[in-house]
């Protein structure tokens, strides 16, 4: 799934009209090939700044924009010979046809164009933690500077880009949306396939192995994070990703994942027993934690500060923890004190976008920023109870759960993009039973 030309030439230009600079640049690179090991390549994922403004997503391409939106970027040449073993290249043409730059040339040419467009202008922007690309364009100021006697002009700056891009691609349009909804829909199918497929004395990779093929045969070819497959006990570790144990009966299953498609991310988390059947102490928890959900829910409305979300959810948890004993004394205290986070300590949502992780401040002059619509967040409470925490009765004991659904933030109320993946507890047990019913006949 592709946006079009125009839009990436509408941001550009809205990044330029946001910076205000009448007499700026701004430069961003697409970034590197990743070595995996020895000669081998990972598969190149553009930066995700860069493609949100070209939609570019060849390696080691520069793209300059101007105060009134007109581009030029430096890319990989056309190479009959490199393509024939690494696959097809844009080349200058392909930038300008289809991907709207305005001017385009070799990589070999890009210290001559850079030379040529900073000449004269007073700031350059930049992404500051790209020491790579900042160490370049200090090296350009310097070439200019030692030509002052010729009549060339160095940038007196630099500028930071990133608070004013993070911001933009905070708000998704609706061609960003449509992807993401896409990408959803298709993280929902390999999340349903996972339940249906797993039985006890398979593996955590075999279960990871259903995810990735309805992934990847849905056009979701590589996961937007590791997946996480944590069965039993392996459920407390929060970025557990290691996938080699085996399932046993009586475990609960953790799968933290989602795939990625036009290069956004979905993020999904469901706990479900790999018999079928939820344990009395699995169910109280587990319900502990899909109250917490709900209630978090109705926090997430436009206007309400970002914050209340999460500190609804804390109170739901913290308030059954001391029912169910797990945590003792008054629920005030226990929150002030952060005693809950022994049990959960992880906060109840992120942004989602372009990276699992997305950009975007959660504060702006101190105070937590109201939702705004367009805005995609995560929504995932949890409760992890440590498998040595003698404090607590033994039933406890190794028991994690979290439920994660992606929510779009809309002017009507919270609109969950990961709907139709079951998460009561009745839900839950009927999807597994229908496939245990379906596979005795």
């Amino acid at each position: 799934m592709n946006l079009s030309k125009e839009i990436y030439r509408e941001r550009r230009q809205r990044l330029m009209n946001n910076l205000g600079l009448k007499n700026g640049i701004a430069v961003l690179r697409s970034g590197e090939l990743a070595t995996r090991n020895n000669d081998c390549e990972y598969e190149f994922r553009p930066h995700s700044s860069f493609f949100y403004l070209t939609g570019f997503k060849e390696p080691s391409a520069v793209v300059f924009i101007l105060p009134s939106g007109e581009s030029h970027m430096a890319v990989l040449p056309k190479d009959p010979e490199r393509e024939q073993w690494d696959g097809f290249r844009y080349g200058i043409t392909g930038a300008m046809q289809d991907f709207g730059m305005d001017q385009a040339v070799e990589l070999d040419e890009l210290d001559d164009l850079a030379l040529e467009l900073l000449d004269g202008t007073d700031q350059v922007a930049l992404l500051m933690d790209d020491e790579l690309l900042r160490d370049q364009v200090l090296n350009w100021r310097d070439q200019l500077a030692a030509k002052a006697r010729q009549g060339a002009v160095a940038p007196a700056g630099l500028v930071d880009v990133s608070d004013t891009l993070h911001e933009m691609r905070l708000i998704k349009d609706m061609g960003e949306i449509e992807i993401m909804e896409r990408a959803a829909h298709i993280s929902v199918q390999a999340h349903i396939a996972a339940m249906q497929a797993v039985k006890p004395g398979m593996m955590e990779f075999e279960l990871e192995a259903e995810l990735n093929y309805i992934f990847m045969k849905n056009g979701a070819r590589v996961p937007a994070y590791n997946n996480i497959v944590a069965s039993g006990s392996n459920a407390c570790v929060l970025h557990y990703i290691k996938n080699d144990e085996k399932i046993e009966d009586g475990d609960l299953i953790l799968i933290d994942a989602g795939g990625e498609l036009g290069c956004y991310a979905s993020d999904i988390t469901r706990t479900f027993p790999a018999n079928g059947k939820f344990s009395e102490p699995q169910a109280q928890l587990y319900q502990l934690v899909l109250d917490a959900y709900h209630e978090a829910l109705t926090h997430m409305q436009v206007g309400k500060p970002y914050e209340d979300f999460h500190n609804a959810a804390v109170k739901v948890l913290t308030t059954g923890l001391v029912e169910l004993g797990l945590l003792k004394g008054s629920v005030e205290e226990l929150i002030e004190s952060k005693a809950y986070r022994e049990f959960y300590m992880h906060n109840t949502g992120h942004w989602l976008g372009l990276d699992v992780h997305d950009c975007g401040r959660y504060k702006i002059n101190g105070d937590s920023r109201p939702f705004e619509a367009g805005m995609v967040v995560t929504l995932e409470p949890g409760l992890y109870v440590n498998p040595d925490n003698e404090n607590v009765d033994a039933k406890w004991r190794g028991i994690g759960i979290r439920i994660e659904d992606d929510i779009l933030i809309r002017e009507d109320g919270p609109y969950v993009l990961t709907q139709g993946l079951a998460k009561e507890i009745h839900e839950i047990e009927a999807l597994m039973a229908s496939k245990a019913l379906m596979a005795s006949h």
